[in-house]
């Protein structure tokens, strides 16, 4: 039986969801955004492939597992310009891995080939680079982002408030009374439906090329290992069903079926959860509300979208990003290592902030093996 979308009743968790509902748009609104007005996608199809995703993620798993931008996909959208057949193959490609390694339960056994300090450093380095990005976009419009975070600190500590859409409400408020940000002068409304895009056997060829090879180690690490880890961690009574075999399945037929409608390639992602969590989700609400009002947007005024989201100040989603990052970093299994342990963590983490979350799996491997050998040899010398 799926598990339950609401497990608490009443108006305090149904403004808590609002509020968790809110703490990805750090993620979403430059990677999405970006892809829609930068490089030109169809923000229909955008719009409507992490709508239906982000609704049946939350009827599926009950909890706030997010869908994110896969963000070297992004990268490579944003920078090599890559036409919207290309975007839609480097989708179903993805999806054809993620669901092959899902079903064999191929992910499952590389998971647990993954020790905790391994993880542990993933973790503190994928919160650190959140924490950095955050402090970027805050440090654009300094008096907005500061202003921003010293506001949602102090709303966080009101029980039952709503932080962050207050928090977001009253930096468009400044934003718009001090010509920060530019609010629409009309609000239109048409109906679109997202167009079918088939990729050609040139374009699969370059999202392959481009996308695919640098996004795979990305996606099985943050958003499927990592993810799965921190959903054991955050609900250990209810996270079953979020394993990573789950993970991959779920992430891997979005893809698939979305893909062709002009979605950008999606997946789940650890920061993400933990940032609608450490604003008040708990439940599957969270996505299905961002979800509802993508669909909404998608359905109803995709022209218009990018223009919406515009309004929300960057300081302001800097912010989010630095609270999401912080809990992320220091989280528990960080401080249940053992002192042996915190090179391993170190490295994996600085590998991460660095260079790329697939690299620093690696480094953190070896650098396990290291510790356990050094280990071993201490003890057969002293005992």
């Amino acid at each position: 039986m799926a598990p339950r979308v609401m497990r608490e009743s009443g108006r305090p968790r149904f403004l808590k969801e609002c509020s968790g509902a809110c703490g990805d748009l750090g993620t979403f609104i430059p990677h999405a955004i970006g892809a829609m007005v930068v490089a030109g996608l169809a923000p229909a199809g955008v719009l409507f492939g992490f709508a239906v995703s982000l609704i049946a993620t939350g009827l599926f798993y009950g909890l706030p597992i997010p869908v994110q931008p896969m963000k070297a996909v992004s990268a490579v959208i944003l920078t090599d310009g890559l036409r919207a057949g290309e975007v839609a193959g480097a989708g179903l490609m993805l999806g054809v891995v993620l669901v092959s390694l899902g079903a064999t339960g191929a992910i499952g056994r590389v998971a647990r080939l993954i020790p905790q300090s391994v993880s542990a450093g993933l973790q503190l380095g994928l919160g650190l680079l959140m924490g950095v990005l955050g402090i970027g976009l805050m440090l654009k419009t300094p008096w907005l982002g500061l202003g921003s975070l010293a506001l949602l600190l102090m709303l966080m500590r009101i029980p039952r408030c709503p932080a962050a859409p207050l928090m977001l409400l009253a930096a468009i408020v400044a934003g718009a009374s001090t010509q920060a940000v530019t609010l629409p002068e009309t609000l239109t409304g048409a109906w679109h439906l997202p167009e079918l895009v088939l990729p050609n056997w040139s374009e699969l060829w370059r999202g392959l090329e481009l996308a695919v090879v640098p996004q795979l180690p990305l996606t099985l690490t943050n958003a499927v290992i990592v993810t799965a880890s921190l959903s054991r961690d955050l609900f250990p009574g209810q996270a079953s069903r979020a394993s990573e075999r789950n993970l991959a399945l779920s992430s891997g037929v979005a893809n698939l079926l979305l893909a062709p409608f002009g979605a950008m390639p999606m997946c789940h992602g650890a920061g993400g959860l933990q940032a609608q969590y450490r604003f008040g989700a708990r439940t599957g609400l969270a996505p299905i509300l961002f979800g509802s009002v993508l669909l909404v947007l998608a359905l109803g005024c995709a022209d218009m979208a990018a223009q919406l989201f515009a309004v929300v100040p960057i300081g302001a989603v800097g912010a989010l990003l630095v609270m999401a990052g912080t809990d992320l970093a220091l989280s528990r299994r960080l401080f249940d290592g053992r002192p042996s342990c915190w090179p391993v963590i170190g490295v994996t983490a600085l590998v991460t902030l660095l260079l790329n979350p697939a690299l620093a799996l690696a480094a953190g491997w070896v650098g396990e093996l290291i510790r356990a050998a050094v280990v071993r040899r201490v003890r057969r010398r002293y005992s």
